[in-house]
């Protein structure tokens, strides 16, 4: 398909050569250049049958557009008649004629698709040449046949076998193969080597080579020239469709081609007979060489395969046939493996070789009896039957040799079972031997306290018990190791061997473990004696110890405290516990005696580790060290309290003077705050009277700021003694700031606030009692004194004020307007400002687009546009100049010279355009 065009589908009895032509019709005209060689290549094959009936063409999608030649053409390559045409020039009369000659395409079997009549009349060049390709496809090309390829690919094999002798001719398409012209010398070299000394040609001269092709193929065969040498060579990929055609043409010079499409081909004369007759005779004996050829290669293919196979065989019974083994079961489970590995891997490409030996003998004979030769006979012992026989053999040796290892292995099996169960048992008591009589010669209990002394007396009573029960099994192992001996085990040395060690060793075992016993029982009387001299030790010493470390950490403890309360509590206390110390040294002096005792006892028994207390980890020289540290610590005790007592002292000076400060500085603050609101809420005389007012708080205001930086040097006072909460005043140093900026802010705002009304009244020309109605609405809707308003607030002073603001959906879309202009920013609130320019805007008179678009007018005499001229006759120099620089030109009908668009520059002014 080429742009939503399918060219000819052609005629389809090649079986499968026009689905193929589909792909070439979708790339075929897609690039320019193989269009252009199309179009050259077409005429040239048109005129080359035209010229029979002394006519031609010159532009192929022009002159086919009446039909008249286009339905000459068809009669002179079909040798047939077509209905007479219509010979008037009107566009009916074209269409009805190239319908006429596309019936007639049709009626020979071809399907044409979406090749309408029209299109050709209309000139379309891709339609005619999918039609004229359609043509040479039926006419030309489609009946060439060579050994049942048909079309294409017979004409294809046709240039290959011609081309096959040749030097650097490699036919494979038609396209590239085509490019250097050395196909087309080989071809005319090949049917007349008269014409071409093709030795002297060379694939660097492709130019040189399409050119004597074509010269000669023209001079002397009548073939036209119908390629380009130019456009071969620079195209990238040449059309295939022009070569195809252009080949076509030496296949029918060439062949004779009397059976061609209709019979419309003539036989050559300047072809000679005897050539053909010659060519005919070495084809005819080719054909007889190839199958004796071919005959012959199976025979060899028989003969060697067989050869191998039944070498093969004579190699793999041997092995087979042998019973010969180490009587393990290993040796055993190897051969099998072997077996297994011979029937996985190395039978199956040997059943494969006798499958194809068979299926080769029966094509050869079928292929003998065919081409009426002698039937084959194999070499003497390598007929289908020996081998057969052979085959049997094999198998037969593979059962026995199978079942042989199978029995071996079951009785190898059963003595290999025994074998594992005294290696098993051997193991298993082995594992449980393994360190117990190093464990039983051991130690270890000299070091140990009472407590650790009886767990190993529990334990050593365990491993008692546990050595009766193995006596059972170490005589399993002697009677296994017998019956091994009885069997013959190809083993037996090393079985006996371990079974004698087994044996020695469990001797061994029951003498240490009686020694073991008598040694723990008395070292356990030893060391009753001092354990209750340590766990006395350990009562008394762990309470006085915790008591010695909580003083000590009480001693140095970080205190913080902020009254005078807080720091006599903590004297207090430390007062009291200082009287508890005497008591104290008594319970230290008891303890340490204890330990004496213990010391004394150790070393007149010689204990090993003795002295190591197994209740606690605590030791004498703990408790000295640590009763030292708290009678040291309590002296700085003393110290700190009395330094936090001082410092504590001045703190409560430092909050009076703070309270007595801010308690003056901010109730009036706080006095000064309500009067600038009230004046800014509008309440007292004139916007002049408030703006004055406001003035002089401002004054004030700046006048009293040496008692905020007086109270500032007291705070900072403040923060260097870490004082956090004063008792004697609810105000911080953070609220009055920020009153005092809040104060300053207020006045300010509301003097830019005063000032912005006063100019507001003045431009809008609004009276005073306007002002104060507008003011006291406000106010009135101004719950907390905010001197601003939510949008609920607004528009219940608007609706106050006499505006209609309906509730359905409508007055919101109204009230969202309104909202627009007095909170453009979107901050959820109106000021006063705001609401008073609004209110002013509504109340008076302003100018509009329209009221000023009216004033140009009149200036311009009614005119539609403005001249600079007039501008400047009529307004002051520079509002005319700044009207002349941004006023766009006036694009309407009849402007004069420079006209100006005052309309749209008005517009621009309220912002209603986007100029």
């Amino acid at each position: 398909m080429e742009n939503g065009v399918y060219y000819g589908d052609g005629y389809s009895g090649d079986g499968g050569y026009m689905e193929q032509e589909e792909e070439w019709e979708r790339e075929g005209l897609l690039d320019p250049a193989w269009e252009k060689q199309q179009k050259k290549t077409f005429t040239a094959w048109c005129n080359s049958h035209l010229r029979k009936a002394g006519t031609a063409i010159e532009n192929i999608e022009d002159d086919f557009r009446n039909g008249l030649k286009l339905m000459l053409l068809l009669e002179v390559i079909s040798g047939e008649t077509l209905p007479k045409p219509d010979r008037g020039k009107m566009r009916f009369h074209k269409i009805a004629n190239v319908n006429k000659a596309l019936d007639f395409i049709a009626s020979k079997g071809v399907k044409l698709v979406s090749i309408g009549a029209e299109e050709i009349v209309d000139g379309n060049l891709k339609m005619t040449l999918g039609m004229i390709w359609t043509i040479i496809l039926r006419f030309a090309i489609q009946d060439i046949s060579v050994e049942e390829m048909t079309a294409k690919e017979g004409l294809l094999l046709w240039c290959q076998r011609k081309t096959a002798p040749y030097k650097n001719v490699n036919v494979q398409n038609f396209h590239l193969s085509f490019k250097d012209g050395l196909a087309f010398c080989a071809l005319i070299h090949r049917h007349r080597p008269d014409l071409i000394d093709y030795s002297k040609l060379s694939k660097d001269n492709p130019l040189e080579n399409l050119n004597t092709a074509f010269d000669v193929a023209e001079k002397y065969l009548d073939i036209p020239r119908m390629l380009d040498p130019d456009d071969l060579i620079n195209t990238p990929k040449p059309d295939e469709r022009a070569i195809m055609t252009y080949v076509s043409c030496y296949y029918h010079a060439f062949q004779g081609a009397q059976q061609v499409g209709f019979n419309h081909y003539p036989p050559y004369n300047f072809i000679h007979q005897p050539n053909r007759q010659a060519e005919t005779a070495a084809n005819r004996i080719c054909k007889v060489l190839k199958v004796n050829q071919e005959n012959e290669r199976l025979m060899e293919e028989y003969e060697r395969l067989a050869s191998d196979l039944l070498e093969w065989i004579r190699r793999t019974m041997p092995w087979l046939n042998s019973r010969q083994t180490d009587n393990s079961l290993a040796g055993v489970q190897k051969k099998l493996e072997e077996y297994r590995t011979y029937r996985r891997k190395h039978k199956p490409p040997r059943v494969e070789q006798k499958a194809k030996l068979e299926t080769n003998f029966n094509t050869l004979q079928t292929k003998l009896r065919l081409s009426n030769r002698p039937a084959y006979m194999p070499t003497e012992g390598k007929t289908v039957s020996d081998i057969s026989n052979a085959w049997k053999g094999l198998e037969k040796a593979e059962k026995a040799f199978e079942e042989w290892l199978l029995a071996e292995t079951m009785r190898l099996e059963r003595l290999e079972h025994l074998a594992q169960k005294f290696k098993h048992k051997a193991d298993t008591h082995e594992d449980w031997t393994r360190g117990k009589e190093e464990m039983l010669q051991s130690q270890d209990f000299r070091q140990c306290r009472l407590n650790e002394l009886k767990a190993l007396k529990k334990k050593h009573e365990a491993f008692e018990s546990d050595l009766a029960a193995h006596q059972d099994r170490v005589e399993q192992i002697a009677a296994i190791a017998q019956e091994l001996n009885t069997l013959e085990y190809h083993d037996c040395m090393s079985v006996n061997s371990r079974c004698q060690r087994i044996c020695d060793q469990w001797d061994r075992l029951g003498a240490l473990t009686q020694r073991r016993r008598q040694a723990l029982d008395e070292a356990e009387r030893i060391l009753e004696k001092i354990d209750i001299l340590h766990l006395e030790f350990a009562k008394r010493a762990a309470p006085f110890n915790n008591w010695l470390d909580g003083t000590r950490e009480d001693l140095v403890d970080m205190f913080i405290v902020h009254t005078m309360e807080e720091i006599q509590g903590l004297i207090q206390a430390h007062d009291q516990f200082k009287a508890t110390l005497g008591e104290a040294d008594k319970e230290y002096n008891l303890i340490v005696g204890l330990v004496r005792e213990v010391e004394a006892i150790v070393k007149q028994h010689q204990i090993p580790g003795g002295l190591e207390n197994p209740y606690t980890t605590l030791t004498a020289s703990d408790l000295t060290r640590k009763w030292s540290d708290v009678r040291g610590l309590v002296p700085q005790r003393d110290q700190t309290l009395a330094n936090e007592l001082r410092k504590q002292q001045n703190n409560e000076m430092l909050r009076r003077q703070f309270a007595e400060k801010a308690n003056a500085v901010g109730p009036w603050i706080e006095r000064q705050m309500d009067a600038v609101t009230a004046i800014g809420m509008g309440l007292q005389g004139s916007l002049e009277d408030q703006l004055h007012r406001l003035r002089e708080y401002e004054q004030a205001v700046y006048a009293y700021k040496p008692h905020i930086e007086e109270l500032e040097k007291i705070h900072q006072a403040v923060q260097e003694s870490m004082i956090f909460e004063n008792r004697y005043t609810h105000y911080t140093m953070e609220t009055l700031r920020v009153g005092w900026e809040q104060l300053l802010t207020s006045i300010n705002r509301n003097v830019n606030e005063v000032e912005n009304q006063i100019l507001t009244r003045d431009s809008k020309g609004i009276t005073q009692e306007q002002l104060n109605e507008f003011r006291s609405s406000f106010n009135h809707f101004d719950k907390n004194r905010s001197c601003r308003l939510a949008p609920d607030e607004l528009k219940s002073c608007l609706v106050s004020l006499g505006y209609s603001i309906g509730k359905d959906r409508q007055g919101e879309m109204d009230f969202q307007r309104i909202m627009a202009v007095v909170d453009p920013n979107s901050t959820g609130y109106v000021t006063f400002d705001a609401f008073l320019d609004f209110m002013t805007r509504e109340s008076t008179d302003t100018d509009t687009a329209e009221q000023v678009i009216d004033s140009f007018r009149i200036l311009a005499s009614d005119k539609p546009y403005i001249l600079p001229d007039e501008l400047r006759r009529e307004l002051p120099p520079d509002q005319a100049e700044y009207c002349i620089q941004r006023m766009p030109a006036f694009k309407g009908p009849g402007a004069a010279p420079g006209a100006l668009d005052y309309m749209s520059f008005s517009t621009a002014l309220y912002g209603e355009s986007d100029l």
